[in-house]
């Protein structure tokens, strides 16, 4: 699958919320644009970080971004498990946004011990009342989109907890912001 690289111009989307709302990519009403691809409905990884980003979603507001994270799960399942996120969410159980934007499954996404030990904390935290039903390999990728459609930043994980903290991508996006004054300085 093709990895798109910072500079990359990326096209529009219009995609459907699990709430059957509407969001746009890139959100036209902010700088920047996150997207988040996680793993499956109610994977304890990917809910432990995500609880990170909704506590904060007022700073990331405060900083112009808008979070948009998609899972390769049923509308069904994200609604069990992800209705109470504040940004939109998206179902995409047939993984087409992630093969569009490169964003790979493996064997050894869970076996890292990082990805064990957040597996356990996320367990210990929410319980053992999800599915695997989609399938527990999938990687996690992140990317900064500016207003334009333009990438700033990917980062494709290498196991299920590699991606992007909340204060990694608040840096990222600031340090976008500083070298964009000094262009127009």
């Amino acid at each position: 699958m093709p990895k798109f690289a910072p500079g990359t111009q990326l096209k529009n989307l219009q995609l459907e919320t699990i709430d059957g709302a509407t969001t746009h990519v890139p959100s036209p009403h902010h700088r920047f644009t996150h997207l988040q691809f996680r793993r499956f409905a109610g994977c304890p990884i990917c809910n432990l970080h995500l609880q990170s980003f909704a506590s904060a979603n007022d700073r990331l507001q405060r900083s112009g971004i808008q979070e948009i994270v998609f899972f390769h799960s049923s509308v069904e399942s994200l609604l069990k498990f992800n209705s109470q996120l504040p940004f939109p969410v998206i179902a995409d159980p047939s993984k087409k946004r992630y093969r569009d934007f490169g964003v790979e499954s493996s064997l050894l996404s869970v076996l890292h011990p990082q990805a064990m030990l957040q597996g356990i904390r996320g367990v210990l935290r929410q319980g053992l009342g999800f599915s695997l039903r989609n399938g527990p390999l999938g990687l996690p990728a992140d990317f900064l989109i500016d207003r334009s459609g333009i990438l700033l930043a990917a980062k494709y994980g290498t196991h299920a907890y590699d991606q992007w903290s909340l204060e990694e991508l608040l840096a990222i996006a600031q340090g976008v912001d500083a070298a964009s004054v000094q262009e127009r300085g």
